[in-house]
């Protein structure tokens, strides 16, 4: 629970920097304002992957302990697919009605302006961070949270901030780059995570899981726990056998 408030807390503060260095941008007002309706949307979009990704993660640790590496992966697969045609759908929403939704947040003619010059680029971003969610609630589920903290300090801040300074400082192209960058670090990550995944032996991961279960004593109290169950049912059957006997006689 500790790293993955931490996982989060990374990727929460990405955003807030981004939108941070916005306001040194020419138009420092428009530009603010244009980001925040964006990441507002953004955060609003996400919040069923949130959901997703604690529950893949749960899900996905308990098949491994359970010792059942192709339900592991199954869960992996269904929850990747749900979360990308939710997200699919949402992204197409915003697209279709980039001209109207804008007027629900700001009567600024320049700002609305700038959030449908942002919107194809939100719809993918959309879609990029819940498949990227539902990575990271896998890599929680297979005790991987290290190193993904170390993949996104590597993905967001020395590439995606920096990608995103560069594009919207020096080759001027204001929030539109720094938003680019922004989506090219949660792309590079996405990709980092999916390469893991499918490079992860799911049947080593379920031995490795077993084993600590029995290291730390789950193997043992699991077979306590079905001695007695035995036990207990001997001792009916003995009753039930008695109470014939004493019938009959």
């Amino acid at each position: 629970m500790y790293y993955q408030k931490i996982l989060c807390s990374l990727e929460v503060w990405y955003f807030m920097v981004l939108i941070l260095f916005a306001g040194y941008l020419k138009n420092a007002e428009i530009s603010v304002d244009a980001m925040s309706i964006c990441m507002n949307i953004l955060g609003w979009t996400i919040m069923f992957a949130y959901g997703m990704n604690a529950a893949v993660s749960v899900r996905l640790s308990n098949e491994l302990g359970a010792n059942h590496p192709r339900t592991a992966k199954l869960t992996i697969v269904v929850a990747m697919m749900t979360s990308f045609v939710i997200a699919f759908l949402l992204s197409m929403v915003l697209v279709i009605f980039r001209k109207q939704y804008p007027s629900l947040f700001s009567t600024d003619e320049a700002v609305k302006a700038h959030v449908m010059e942002l919107t194809p680029l939100l719809a993918i971003c959309i879609i990029i961070n819940n498949v990227q969610l539902v990575l990271s609630g896998v890599a929680v589920g297979a005790g991987w949270q290290t190193m993904v903290a170390y993949v996104n300090i590597g993905c967001y801040y020395l590439f995606g901030v920096t990608l995103g300074l560069v594009l919207g400082f020096k080759l001027h192209l204001g929030v539109t780059g720094i938003w680019s960058g922004m989506l090219s670090g949660t792309l590079l990550q996405s990709c980092v995570l999916s390469i893991m995944v499918y490079k992860t032996d799911w049947n080593k991961e379920a031995s490795l899981a077993e084993n600590r279960i029995k290291k730390w004593g789950g193997y043992k109290e699991s077979e306590e726990i079905e001695i007695v169950t035995c036990d207990e049912e001997r001792s009916r059957n003995m009753k039930m056998l008695l109470i014939v006997g004493s019938s009959n006689g």
